[in-house]
């Protein structure tokens, strides 16, 4: 048998539904293979129950009553063992439920840091919120029912052969009619894996959209669009339950047969007993051993059933999670990366701009896309022809240019808890902090909150305005105290007199190391030492941001709208 010894996202290994499981089962091969050991002890000590029950019913009518004593002895022997084996059975149940959900959680989040900033653009939000939320405990649930539903078959075999020592015709009954009704249950299964998908794929599509809803609350009513989306919210949620009940309808036949086939299976079975008996060749104790073996045989068909449906409900979740490890991060390692320098000139080819080391550099785009993917370009979140130092930045390893180069967008979010913790991830002292504070001007916002920098703050930041948050944003990234910065629109969300601060501040700050901040602000652009004019996704003119603005009459108009936008 093949192992997957190491628990890699990237590994083609499991890189498809079935590898993805059955790797869940090698990494839980002992759990699994204890579970069902116990699991089989406890269902057939519960399977030989009825033989003894039967048996001491043969006693007392024998009017045996060392036979009686050894039976009863007997059933108090497999009550104990039924006892202990099932707590076994049970702990080693939910020993693979949980591993399996925390292995998927853990190769999921790491796949999400190796991925960073691609996932968001390769996948929908709601995907990677309906894997945390519901796809784990079916992947979980279906390791789970490996224990019992394996237990299920050998003690199927062990009834039938029983069976057939008591009387041949009632152990075909168990030998052909069990494989006979649980292949008619299997007709369900098709139709209910169609519908679990198309499910699935409606319920990742809303979930997606509540995450937009939510994120974007505050802008959505600032221009009226509150009532849009929750209208779309609501169709859409209509056509979610449509499909829930679709799929219902086949889970809940398939819950039907769980109670109707071996409802059939022991009427069927008692009936022919009966006539068994009459005609004298079953015991009464053999025909009580059948009605009881006939009723516990509910038990493991019960469960084969319910296998099949979490086997079901796991292959379509292993799906998903395959889908998540099958994306590609942007850029990847060369085979032999080269030594980073200390300092060097960031040139990129693509656009002409030339950042020496140490200087303060401005780059005002005509296209406001053009910001974002230059900043991708430098911090090389995407493969493009750049060059740090003389030398491609694509031979330095990637965790050396995370650590020279900084990328900061404008709308990089805040996560949940301490915001000392948020902003300050692994270092910072209590000195450091109060600087960065006081040079993003977020002083109001620390003295506003009840703990201040101890304070619980939500997701994204949800209790603060957008400017606050750029704040605290900006404070963090001048605490991460990187060699080369870029940020993007620092100062977009506040106001000009908060922002003439942010800006005087952050030059004598950041001078003498290199910046680069791509934003059409005059009142920033001024204090630069020079500012690149991009347009078209090309520079156009360089120089301080007054000279262009009587040289550059396309500078000049575009900072100059920027300055009405922002008055008005």
């Amino acid at each position: 048998m093949r192992t997957f010894p190491v628990a890699d996202p990237g590994d083609p290994d499991i890189r498809s539904a079935g590898r993805y499981l059955f790797w869940l089962a090698v990494c839980s091969r002992k759990t699994i293979t204890m579970g069902i050991l116990w699991a089989s002890m406890w269902m057939v000590a519960q399977a030989l129950l009825p033989a003894a029950v039967g048996r001491a019913i043969d006693a007392l009518e024998s009017r045996s009553e060392s036979g009686l004593f050894t039976w009863s002895g007997v059933l108090l022997g497999l009550a104990v063992a039924i006892g202990f084996t099932g707590t076994m059975r049970h702990r080693n149940a939910v020993s693979n439920f949980l591993d399996a959900a925390f292995r998927t959680i853990q190769l999921v989040t790491r796949q999400a840091t190796r991925l960073g900033a691609v996932l968001q653009r390769r996948i929908a939000s709601g995907e990677v919120v309906g894997i945390g939320t519901s796809d784990v405990d079916s992947i979980g649930g279906m390791l789970d029912i490996t224990a019992r539903g394996s237990a299920s078959v050998v003690t199927l075999v062990v009834v039938a052969l029983v069976l057939l020592q008591m009387s041949v015709p009632l152990g075909l009954l168990v030998l052909i009619g069990v494989p006979l009704l649980m292949g008619l249950v299997s007709l369900l299964l098709r139709p209910l894996h169609r519908r679990q998908n198309a499910y699935r794929d409606l319920q990742t599509e809303l979930a997606d959209r509540a995450v937009d809803i939510a994120s974007g609350l505050r802008v959505l009513r600032g221009i009226g669009g509150e009532r849009t989306f929750s209208a779309r919210y609501r169709r859409e949620s209509q056509e979610l339950r449509v499909a829930g009940v679709r799929t219902a309808r086949v889970e809940s036949v398939l819950e039907a047969a769980q109670f109707l086939v071996p409802g059939v299976f022991v009427a069927l079975g008692t009936w022919i007993a009966a006539r068994l008996a009459l005609d004298g060749r079953l015991s009464v104790g053999e025909m009580v051993s059948f009605y009881g073996y006939a009723a516990f045989l509910t038990v493991p068909l019960t469960t084969l059933t319910e296998a099949a449906d979490r086997m079901v409900r796991g292959h379509v979740a292993a799906r998903r999670v395959v889908r998540v490890l099958a994306l590609e991060p942007g850029v990847v390692d060369c085979a032999e990366p080269v030594a980073w320098p200390p300092v060097g000139e960031l040139v990129d080819r693509r656009s002409g701009l030339v950042v020496r080391p140490g200087t303060l550099v401005g780059v005002a785009c005509e296209d406001p896309q053009d910001a974002p993917e230059l900043a991708d370009r430098l911090g090389r979140y995407q493969d493009a022809d750049v060059l740090y130092g003389g030398l491609p930045i694509a031979e330095f390893a990637i965790a050396d240019v995370r650590a020279g180069i900084l990328v900061a967008h404008h709308d990089a979010g805040l996560f949940a808890g301490p915001l000392s913790r948020e902003l300050t991830p692994g270092r910072g002292a209590s000195g450091e902090i109060a600087e960065a504070v006081r040079i993003a001007s977020a002083e109001d916002v620390i003295d506003a909150l009840d703990k201040g920098l101890d304070t619980e703050i939500a997701s994204r930041g949800l209790e603060f305005s957008g400017g606050q948050v750029q704040r605290l944003r900006l404070v963090r990234v001048l605490l991460a105290d990187a060699d080369t910065l870029v940020l993007i629109e620092p100062t977009s969300a506040v106001d000009a007199h908060t922002e003439a601060r942010i800006a005087g501040r952050l030059a004598d700050h950041r001078r003498g190391r290199t910046t680069i901040v791509a934003t059409t602000s005059p009142l920033v652009l001024d204090t630069m030492d020079e500012v690149a004019y991009v347009e078209d996704g090309k520079v156009m003119a360089v120089g301080p941001h007054r000279v262009l603005l009587g040289t550059e009459p396309r500078y000049a108009a575009l900072v100059t709208r920027a300055e009405e936008e922002d008055d008005a």
